[in-house]
């Protein structure tokens, strides 16, 4: 069948625009005829969007849900690395993740997750190591490996950690970064293993270095960790060197938005669009070998039909020469009632959580929260409490911070936090970065151990409770996600933030997604898994009081 759209062909390999003729037939680009020069009155054609580094489960969608909402928004491709849910079933849980988005009219390039558990200060569900990663690699062709988080393994070469590297440089696989923070000498021993990307730069300083070791920078703009502002004036003068990617997206604003505001925003600093474009597909595509479309002839016929260059109203979406969106309403058919999960937590008691009065002659170190980053800081203060310990916590906006093992019995740890600042009740969540452990914030010990315990009722999902309400987003899929449509979610997600946020007085722009990150002990500086406070600076645990 012999299908023909014309429009200004938008061509990133040579960065011009002319006005011309695409035939496809069979979901390929047969011939690209050129009728003239660009026609400002006419639509446009681009290729579509990459989302260069991103966890779908933090969606809290599988992937064919997910993929629904993304399309709408002209990413019809991701670079996915499945680790939240290999945390919790290992190798079957990528495998599931694979089958799920088998057949789906989206490119998802899956890569093997390279640190499964992340590290060994917490307790995971399962573990990838070397031969799950043939595995991956031999038999399921994944094609990239996944963040090495475990950057002081490969700075002080880990056996165990060099040997997943080796194994991707044999493949020619590309390997992908995490190294928050690291610059200088230890940035240039990390990177000269073959590490070619790093999504968790946060300042512009950092992310020049990194530039200057001939690293590929991916400017992250998610639900929680939102780097953009700080990085884009890099786009300026490497474009060819910088990509854009949400990291983790929650589904209220998948919603809304995906990699097309990033290129909006972009151009709207002062990057040529057709720089912020290349940013958001082409420079993914030449990095991972994607197969998708960049409206050249014997390659898929993947493109977006938008309104003009500078607002990019998406008309239409195209795969393999298929609408898929119309820019509102997508054409995927998805649907799963598999609900694998893993999730052996006891109930628990007040004396579980207790923390029996410290002397006033030692400090107490606690998390401070930083809003819109996945990094905190440590602090500490002198105790100067008289017979009320808790009342006194309360004063100084000190609330308790629990994590509790739920692949085996075990006790809970717990520490202090400052920046929910939750007026009343307490929250928690099976999604907790990256072992995915229960994790409660709240404002009395009773208040946090009702939560966990309806948590462990539901065997997943987000909980918030007021003195009067409570409000549940149950996650039947491994503690992580929905098996309800994107929308559904989406709609229980914001209601239940906006709980926290207005009957508990959160201030924080997405707490759920901030108290995901809160065991996430790869990134510094103060966090808390379910062994014990961590510091993430000295890659040690650190004790609450000092």
């Amino acid at each position: 069948m012999l299908t023909l759209i014309q429009g200004n062909i938008v061509n990133l390999l040579d960065n011009t625009i002319k006005y011309g003729e695409l035939s496809i037939v069979n979901g390929h680009i047969f011939n690209k005829k050129i009728l003239g020069p660009e026609d400002k009155s006419k639509t446009y054609l681009i290729p579509p969007f990459v989302d260069a580094h991103v966890h779908i489960e933090s969606s809290m969608l599988p992937p064919g849900q997910f993929a629904r909402l993304a399309v709408r928004h002209g990413t019809l491709a991701t670079v996915s690395d499945p680790h939240e849910i290999a945390n919790v079933l290992g190798l079957a849980g990528v495998e599931f993740m694979l089958n799920e988005s088998k057949d789906l009219p989206f490119y998802f390039c899956f890569g093997a997750p390279s640190c499964v558990p992340a590290t060994v200060f917490e307790t995971a569900g399962s573990k990838i190591d070397l031969d799950d990663l043939k595995t991956l690699f031999l038999e399921h062709k994944l094609s990239y490996l996944a963040e090495m988080m475990n950057f002081p393994g490969v700075i002080n070469n880990d056996p165990e950690v060099i040997a997943k590297i080796n194994l991707a440089k044999s493949l020619s696989l590309p390997i992908d970064g995490h190294a928050p923070g690291l610059v200088g000498e230890e940035a240039q021993n990390y990177f000269k293993n073959g590490i070619s990307t790093d999504h968790e730069c946060f300042t512009f300083d950092e992310a020049k270095q990194k530039i200057a070791l001939g690293v590929k920078i991916l400017i992250r703009e998610g639900s929680a960790a939102k780097n953009f502002n700080e990085l884009i004036p890099l786009a300026k003068e490497h474009p060819h060197r910088i990509m854009f990617c949400s990291d983790d997206k929650h589904p209220d604003e998948l919603l809304l938005g995906h990699i097309n505001e990033l290129v909006k925003r972009a151009i709207k600093f002062g990057i040529p669009s057709l720089d912020a474009l290349r940013m958001a597909s082409l420079n993914p595509k030449l990095h991972y070998g994607l197969a998708i479309g960049m409206l050249q002839e014997g390659e898929p016929a993947d493109f977006l039909v938008i309104d003009n260059i500078e607002d990019l109203n998406i008309k239409e979406v195209y795969h393999h020469g298929n609408l898929v969106s119309n820019g509102e309403v997508d054409y995927i058919e998805v649907g799963s009632s598999l609900t694998p999960n893993k999730f052996n937590a006891k109930k628990i008691y007040l004396e579980d959580i207790k923390i029996e009065k410290p002397e006033t002659s030692k400090t107490i170190n606690y998390i401070q929260v930083l809003d819109g980053q996945l990094i905190t800081e440590k602090h500490s203060l002198r105790l100067t409490y008289t017979d009320d310990f808790e009342a006194w916590l309360l004063q100084q906006g000190l609330q308790k911070l629990v994590v509790y093992n739920r692949y085996e019995e075990s006790l809970p740890a717990v520490s202090f936090i400052k920046g929910f600042n939750l007026s009343e009740g307490a929250i928690a969540s099976t999604v907790a970065h990256d072992s995915h452990n229960i994790i409660a914030v709240g404002v009395t010990d009773q208040d946090i151990i009702d939560v966990i315990n309806r948590l462990i009722e539901e065997q997943g999902g987000l909980i918030a409770a007021s003195k009067t309400k409570l409000g549940v987003l149950p996650l039947p899929i491994a503690g992580l996600m929905s098996n309800k449509p994107a929308e559904k979610v989406a709609e229980s997600y914001t209601k239940i933030n906006n709980f926290v946020k207005t009957q508990l007085s959160c201030p924080l722009t997405s707490p759920f997604m901030t108290l995901s990150f809160m065991a996430l002990l790869v990134i510094p500086a103060y966090k808390l898994s379910d062994k014990g406070p961590f510091d993430g600076n000295k890659f040690e645990f650190s004790g609450i009081f000092e």
